[in-house]
């Protein structure tokens, strides 16, 4: 058994990634509830969709009118593109872990890692942006 115990900025991401996960599994409950119970109506009705299913992603977003990257904001007042804001929460949680622990790093001196979490910051919210294009899509 090991006596190895995790450090501050170890149990600083884990606690926030902990509490990000659990606020996005309620966003996407909440979201999918709404949809399912058509409190908003959605940009796809339900009956329609398997006509979209064996669509390529480039003509699903033609003859569904959708703009690709982060076009679907414009859309949220719609019930299926409201369960996204839980995707893109989860998807951003890393960013936030991140973004936590540098100070805790920059405090402890570990400029190193500080550097390294800086700059997984900056590649992960870059993805993020749509800024880079790459893909088909």
């Amino acid at each position: 058994m090991s006596n190895k115990k995790a450090t501050e900025e170890q149990l600083a991401y884990a606690d926030l990634l902990d509490k990000g996960m659990k606020i996005g599994l309620l966003m996407l409950i909440v979201t999918f509830l709404i949809y399912l119970t058509g409190i908003l109506r959605p940009h796809i009705v339900v009956t329609e969709l398997p006509q979209y299913w064996q669509l390529s992603v480039h003509d699903y977003l033609e003859h569904a009118q959708v703009q690709p990257g982060w076009a679907w904001l414009g859309l949220l007042g719609k019930g299926d593109f409201l369960n996204f804001t839980g995707i893109a929460f989860l998807s951003g949680v890393t960013i936030i872990c991140f973004g936590r622990i540098v100070p805790i790093l920059l405090r402890k001196g570990d400029t190193v890692f500080a550097v390294i979490a800086i700059l997984e910051l900056l590649v992960l919210v870059l993805a993020a942006s749509g800024l880079l294009k790459a893909g088909g899509h």
